[in-house]
């Protein structure tokens, strides 16, 4: 290999293992070859190393989601890249590849901007970013994260180091923005911030015995309320360990989620009647700094052994309502730790200036599943997501969101993007990488 900065590591060299570690602790990576780069020549370093020797290239940042164990392949371990800028003046911010969002929120709320991050603070920019990116704090008013990407330096696996936007290489821009890693290594990546400082959010608790009250009402209030009021309905069955907050350990719950970026006092208004739908266990909801908004959804941020899957719903009805109810609610037999249900509509359904490749737009629900085990319960893990997600089927979209798939779901990519954006997307592929040298992932195959 070219000479490189950052680290070359092999089976068996000390911090090989730190370095194949991933978020996920039932997911275990056994690379033959794992690169820590510092740059991005050290990215084209790697990539041109596989080239020579027709391996895989499999990118990582925190592992949150992984497909396969990258045996016989080269991973590239992006954590060292991990520069954050911000252009306070043209409300914009320039990452590297290793940089997770409360890296990014940090130095945004110093300028009093805001980037589209995601739930959990120490969830990857890039990988989140090139997913789409479903804002739970600004998303409903501003749309997709990948919608407010304005340049991407992204390695191809011609080993070139490319600056791309709407104006160079637009057919490259469009599918890296939605497609995740189909179509390099990404080592940079230039997107909008928004002027909000402060955000009125949390969480509404509620006994879960009060499910069937609390979902009705909420499926009721969330579509008359303004775009720049995000909210979700989780269903939460907390393990009883310690790194669960002491309020929510140990017990059978309903939450509402709240993120309203306008005034406290109408945001309070707006949520009154929530407030005295049924008897509230606890009520975090209030004005916060936007560096605080992790809090919202209070996300584990140490690595645990999980499984999780989503699907799209095409409609909530008063049916669903009822089935849902049904699959996790307080007569229900399932081992679920969580079910989430995201209300979509506003700005997500928007095409961009910009189009991309995100295939969620006009789906105004996400369904989300999470079991929580070690890997020794694998079949049941899996058993207790399907068991919900099969259930809501006759509501499901027909496109899913890729940031909410699990490895068992990666041979499939055309049920993700749709048939049409599949074709053009397999078209791209075979421009960019038509080895399919980035397949370690749910996987475009470079059409013939």
């Amino acid at each position: 290999m070219a000479t490189v900065a950052g680290s070359v590591l092999l089976p068996g060299d000390a911090g090989y293992d730190d370095e194949r570690a991933v978020w996920n602790l039932n997911h275990e990576l056994l690379p033959a070859v794992i690169v820590v780069p510092e740059s991005a020549a050290d990215v084209q370093a790697a990539v041109t190393f596989a080239a020579r020797q027709s391996r895989p290239v499999m990118v990582k940042t925190t592992g949150h989601q992984v497909v396969g164990q990258a045996r016989d392949a080269v991973v590239i371990a992006t954590r060292r890249m991990n520069e954050v800028a911000i252009d306070a003046m043209g409300r914009t911010a320039r990452v590297g590849a290793g940089a997770i969002w409360s890296e990014v929120v940090k130095e945004a709320a110093k300028a009093g901007l805001a980037p589209l991050n995601g739930a959990n603070p120490t969830v990857g920019v890039a990988g989140y970013t090139l997913g789409g990116g479903l804002s739970p704090t600004l998303g409903r008013s501003q749309g997709y994260a990948a919608d407010h990407v304005r340049a991407l330096d992204v390695v191809t696996a011609d080993s070139q180091l490319r600056h791309i936007d709407a104006e160079s290489e637009p057919d490259l821009f469009w599918a890296l923005r939605g497609c995740k890693g189909n179509f390099g290594v990404v080592t940079a990546l230039k997107f909008d911030l928004f002027p909000v400082a402060r955000l009125y959010g949390g969480g509404l608790f509620f006994p879960g015995e009060q499910m069937a009250v609390v979902l009705r009402a909420w499926a009721a209030w969330h579509p008359g309320t303004p775009e720049n009021m995000v909210t979700s309905f989780a269903v939460m069955r907390m393990p009883a360990v310690p790194e669960v907050p002491a309020p929510l350990r140990g017990k059978f719950l309903v939450a509402v989620r709240i993120a309203y970026n306008g005034k406290t006092a109408d945001g309070e208004r707006m949520i009154r009647p929530l407030r005295r739908v049924a008897p509230v266990a606890l009520d975090t909801v209030a004005d916060m700094p936007y560096a605080n908004v992790a809090s919202i959804h209070n996300e584990p941020t140490d690595p645990v052994p999980y499984y999780e899957r989503g699907i799209m719903l095409r409609e909530f009805p008063a049916q669903a309502q009822d089935k849902l109810i049904e699959l996790v609610g307080p007569e229900a037999n399932t081992e679920l730790v969580l079910a989430e249900l995201r209300a979509l509509g506003g700005a997500w359904d928007r095409e961009p200036a910009v189009p991309n490749a995100v295939a969620t737009r006009g789906l105004p629900y996400s369904l989300l599943g999470v079991s929580v085990g070690p890997l020794t319960q694998e079949q049941q893990l899996k058993r207790s997501v399907a068991e919900l997600l099969d259930g809501m089927r006759p509501w499901q979209g027909d496109r899913r969101n890729a940031n909410n798939l699990a490895p068992d779901e990666a041979g499939d990519a055309a049920a993700i993007y749709g048939s049409e954006r599949y074709a053009r997307l397999s078209s791209i592929k075979k421009t960019y990488d038509p080895t399919n040298m980035f397949r370690l992932n749910h996987n475009v195959v470079p059409s013939p």
